[in-house]
């Protein structure tokens, strides 16, 4: 049974794990508590702990310098970190040390639970590679993993342990690299000499590192598309960046992507598309979060997060000015995000800033900064009632008449005047099915049509928006459950020209 100890000068929190975890379900057995650094760290050399759970601000020893001594003590412990202080630099530093989780408070059971099974799969994972690194000295595939991780995560101060666990020499062949997430856990794609895959997964997701060696990548385009298709995947995918340094940009993406993709149930591939520019840069994650209810619609969701969002400011204890910048930035992004259904910008004017500025009550601010995205939020409905009828109908047209070209979903957004995320959303409320989902009915059912005269499979392929034969066929079997062929021939259709139809030999 794996041994675990708690160290956090909360009382409640140490007690409230102690009684509500059920550590046995585990295979684990809670040894000991501490609510000082300098008691934590003799618990630790007298009981050897498998798995360390500890606070980062603690008296007498902080859980940052308790872990880097423990790590050069027995670096096989799994370290799991949690704060009430969501800051990139702890977390930057927590990576660094080879923490392997990091939980902001409060802390919930679920939170617990998802954190207990990743530290076991993970024990599980040192114990076997221990196993393997005795016997063939060490796993290349696994370091190489860990490394491509660590570069995602940490960005340019892992590059150079990535370059060495990839090969120097392959590394400098680099010309760019893209990101890619899928849900659940999918097949490795397969390697090509203009790019080399690194897949692995991590949290819920399964990521895939694209290294590419000629840009542009149209090969591996092509390729994930088919395998989209094939799998039944739902797949985001980032940009393509020049520099291994800006993977963890890619990653970002990618997850966003994904993440819409699944709001809207889209299987297959979804592109990251850069609609954001007027949004500020480096947001973070309680920020994105708060983005993506609003654009969704739910206000549960964002009033969850702004209470979550308030509490942090309260533990990390800003000054009345600090506290007031954050609450500005945060309505600022709810001001861009609700430009993107109408909001006139010159509504703004009508906020007084001073007012804002003149509130000593950080409870104040915090209604007032509330008040504002409760407001913005309504606007968002009412206007998506407002508008959404108007513009669906002028994308649709739109679609009706270029659905045999590109007609990327960017395209009709700007063709609508409108963000290209907010239309996916109201498209996919008002029609009842996704923008790329609709696409490839009006698609498929045209091309049912075309076959049904006569035409060779390769022009309806061309006919309906598909340049590439065999991602029209898998997409017409995914659609009627066989292939253009077999669907005339169904009908009592006969090919015209088989010599000269690709199809004759898809099956």
């Amino acid at each position: 049974m794996l041994k675990a100890v708690i160290f956090d000068d909360e009382y409640i929190v140490t007690q409230g794990l102690q009684m509500m975890v059920d550590w046995s379900k585990y295979g684990i057995q809670l040894v000991g508590t501490a609510a000082d650094g300098l008691t934590a760290r003799q618990m630790v050399r007298e009981l050897q702990p498998d798995i360390v759970m500890t606070d980062i601000r603690m008296p007498g020893l902080t859980g940052l310098e308790l872990i880097e001594q423990i790590m050069k003590e027995k670096p096989d412990t799994a370290c799991i970190v949690f704060s009430g202080f969501n800051e990139f630099e702890y977390i930057r530093t927590a990576l660094k040390l080879g923490v392997i989780d990091y939980l902001d408070k409060p802390i919930t059971l679920e939170k617990i639970d998802e954190a207990l099974q990743r530290t076991i799969a993970r024990i599980g994972h040192q114990q076997e590679h221990v196993q393997m690194r005795t016997q063939l000295e060490a796993n290349k595939d696994a370091l190489l993993e860990k490394a491509t991780l660590d570069l995602l995560l940490l960005g340019a101060d892992a590059v150079p342990a990535w370059r060495a666990a990839f090969g120097e020499a392959d590394a400098d062949r680099l010309a760019g690299v893209t990101v890619l997430a899928a849900t659940g856990r999918g097949e490795r794609l397969d390697e090509h000499p203009s790019y080399r895959i690194i897949s692995f997964p991590y949290g819920k997701e399964w990521i895939t590192f694209a290294v590419h060696f000629e840009l542009p990548a149209d090969e591996l385009w092509e390729y994930l598309t088919l395998f989209s298709l094939q799998t039944h995947l739902t797949i985001g995918s980032g940009q393509t960046y020049t520099s291994a340094a800006e993977a963890g940009l890619s990653y970002k993406e990618a997850i966003r992507a994904l993440r819409y993709a699944v709001f809207l149930e889209e299987k297959g591939w979804t592109r990251f598309v850069p609609v954001e520019e007027h949004l500020p840069s480096g947001l973070t994650d309680k920020e994105e979060e708060i983005v993506f209810c609003m654009r969704t619609g739910n206000k549960e969701g964002l009033l969850r997060q702004l209470d979550q969002y308030k509490h942090e400011m309260e533990v990390q204890r800003l000054s009345p000015e600090q506290v007031e910048q954050e609450v500005l930035k945060l309505a600022y992004i709810g001001y861009q995000v609700a430009k993107e259904s109408g909001w006139d910008a010159k509504q703004q004017a009508n906020v007084s800033y001073r007012e804002l500025g003149e509130m000593s009550s950080r409870d104040r601010m915090f209604e007032w900064l509330q008040e504002q995205m409760e407001m913005l939020h309504n606007f968002m409905r009412e206007e998506k009632h407002a508008t959404s009828h108007n513009a669906v109908e002028k994308a649709l047209a739109f679609i009706d008449q270029n659905y045999s070209l590109s007609c990327t979903l960017q395209e009709v957004a700007e063709h609508v005047g409108m963000n290209a995320t907010y239309l996916s959303l109201l498209f996919k409320e008002r029609v009842g099915i996704s923008y790329i989902k609709y696409v490839t009915k009006l698609r498929m059912e045209q091309a049912k049509m075309l076959l049904l005269k006569g035409m060779l499979v390769n022009d309806v392929s061309k006919k309906v928006g598909y340049f590439n034969y065999r991602h029209f066929t898998e997409q017409f079997k995914k659609y009627t459950g066989v292939t253009p062929s077999q669907y005339r021939e169904g009908h009592g259709m006969t090919k015209l020209h088989d010599t000269q139809d690709p199809s004759s030999s898809e099956q």
